[in-house]
């Protein structure tokens, strides 16, 4: 029965290039290898996946977070904060990249959502910046990495997924996520100052009139805009890190807190509610339903003799500790130029974490060198999610080519923050360890 988990991943990969939406191409997968292998029995052995998934409490906190990612969307929380920013840093060298990199780490920080990010911040920043002539690849590079901070800056639904599949506490993989997070964002705004600084046609400096405003004005505007949001965000993660609540229940008390910034700062109607809740389902529905074709298929091709196929061919290279690391964030990075964050996850961890427990592999470290490399998976082509999010808001005088390059360097901006992880893993255990349960 070898012949089932070899031929697998190349149907799959077949079905998605016809165009087949992820979640069905793995259902199909999924329930043609089933019958293949068990006949009658398959049903028992798929229902059992879909009863794994829907029974899975962690991943109750899902829809939570992205009800509260909508409901600040639609308020106008992200543009007083984009404003506030810009008042400070706006005309630096790059300024307004700068200040967009800063509104999507926070922003993100205050979501979890990554296409609510690039989409909420690109509709404000992309003709900030083309007014003041940007190059049209810094643009695309800019919001396209920016958006991506959703994936590792907590609270991320990408960690609530990856700590549910592989059995981890989410509130260690949040707080081990931090100085990652961190790091990217530093180096996304280096790399842009640099270029400011060295092609200053590329990001021409901006005469702000705001930044001769009286200091006290300008520290009240930025009040106003920066609380709300760093209020949510400390409610989010304070609860969750110091063990007063559980993923789902943090969730629960960030969408109330949405509701109540939306409500304070009288926009909270019943047009934004419905909308929110639209989206919510839609986002919700497309998660869950992968989710559940992943857990088939990873299911099926454990079953059917995948785990020896893999645990073969590890034996077979002789792969050590950091051979296996190297090994496997190769094939999480390959699967990224035609696979969703969500499908690697859940077709790649239930068949990696047995193989890093047995090697002795810490999993919080191993899980956040994972999530850099998936967060480059969101910008590297050809099915790069955040080109898509972008294509949908863009103007058509950024094309597909200022897409396309523009990502590369903040591509090699991640992988340094994953050499970083690599060579200095306290990078990512030492604040699990500090804060979280304290």
């Amino acid at each position: 029965m070898d012949i089932i988990p070899i031929l697998m991943f190349p149907a799959l990969f077949l079905l998605i290039f016809t165009g087949l939406p992820v979640a069905f191409s793995l259902i199909i997968v999924a329930v043609i290898g089933a019958f293949t292998v068990f006949g009658d029995l398959a049903i028992l052995q798929l229902y059992g996946a879909v009863l794994s998934t829907s029974s899975n409490f962690i991943l109750a906190a899902i829809p939570l977070f992205v009800f509260m990612g909508a409901i600040l969307e639609r308020t106008g929380i992200a543009l007083r904060l984009f404003q506030g920013l810009q008042l400070w840093v706006g005309g630096a060298p790059g300024g307004l990249a700068i200040a967009t990199v800063l509104m999507c780490a926070t922003f993100a920080a205050a979501s979890g959502v990554v296409g609510a990010v690039e989409i909420v911040v690109g509709l404000m920043a992309i003709p900030a910046m083309q007014k003041y002539k940007y190059n049209g690849g810094l643009i695309a590079g800019t919001i396209c990495a920016g958006g991506s901070l959703g994936t590792i800056i907590p609270p991320s639904i990408v960690v609530v997924v990856y700590a549910s599949i592989a059995q981890l506490s989410i509130g260690k993989l949040f707080a081990a996520s931090m100085i990652p997070g961190l790091l990217m964002v530093v180096f996304f705004i280096l790399y842009i100052y640099i270029r400011a600084v060295i092609r200053p046609e590329d990001a021409p400096r901006v005469s702000m009139a705001e930044s001769k405003l009286p200091l006290a004005e300008k520290l009240l505007i930025t009040f106003k805009a920066l609380v709300p949001p760093l209020a949510l965000i400390f409610v989010v993660l304070g609860s969750l890190l110091a063990g007063a609540a559980s993923p789902t229940e943090a969730a629960a008390v960030g969408s109330i807190g949405a509701l109540l910034l939306a409500a304070m700062f009288r926009e909270l109607n019943k047009k934004t509610l419905v909308a929110a809740l639209g989206v919510t389902i839609r986002i919700t529905a497309m998660i869950m339903l992968i989710v559940v074709g992943g857990t088939m298929f990873t299911s099926i091709f454990a079953v059917s003799g995948g785990g020896d196929l893999v645990r073969d061919m590890v034996s077979y290279f002789g792969f050590g500790s950091t051979g296996l690391i190297v090994f496997f964030l190769a094939i999480v990075f390959v699967a990224g130029f035609v696979l969703d964050w969500i499908s690697i996850v859940l077709i790649c961890i239930p068949i990696f974490t047995p193989f890093i427990k047995a090697a002795g592999i810490d999993p919080i470290w191993f899980a956040i060198m994972v999530m850099v490399v998936i967060q480059t998976s969101y910008l590297t082509p050809p099915m790069a999610p955040s080109i898509f999010y972008l294509r949908s808001i863009a103007p058509k005088s950024i094309t597909y080519k200022h897409m396309y390059w523009g990502v590369m360097p903040f591509v090699l901006m991640q992988l340094l923050v994953l050499a970083v992880v690599a060579i200095w893993p306290q990078t990512a255990t030492y604040l699990p360890d500090v804060l979280v349960g304290l």
